[in-house]
């Protein structure tokens, strides 16, 4: 089973900015697709942003759309996900994870295993 760590979570206020990373293990990083969830309490984990296995095509729900950005590098196993201009609305506990391909990262609940994931939280 795939190792995922996510880190760069952390205290910020509300405008400011933070970048997530995501380390793989294994050596087949590069054939999936990867992206970024979060939940916040209370609430179900819901899809924040998906990459592409070469990362030449990316997808964003409407909410963050225009303030974060996915990116990846092959070469490290790793995928990032850069947030600008957060709000409190985006406090949750981040976590990334794989896919067959980038359109089916939208399907939550069909993914079984989740890592530790990385508390993020804005202030007011």
């Amino acid at each position: 089973q795939v190792q995922l760590v996510e880190s760069g979570g952390g205290l910020v206020q509300a405008g400011g900015s933070l970048r997530l990373s995501c380390a793989a293990s294994g050596r087949s990083f590069s054939s999936y697709a990867m992206g970024w969830f979060r939940q916040a309490p209370g609430k179900e984990r819901e899809f924040v942003a998906a990459i592409s296995r070469s990362g030449g095509n990316t997808d964003y729900p409407d909410s963050v759309k225009g303030r974060f950005t996915i990116s990846r590098d092959n070469a490290k196993n790793t995928v990032y996900l850069q947030m600008n201009s957060l709000k409190p609305v985006d406090t949750a506990v981040y976590y990334c994870n794989r896919g067959l391909n980038i359109i089916t990262m939208r399907q939550v609940k069909g993914f079984k295993y989740w890592g530790q994931g990385t508390q993020v939280t804005v202030s007011s």
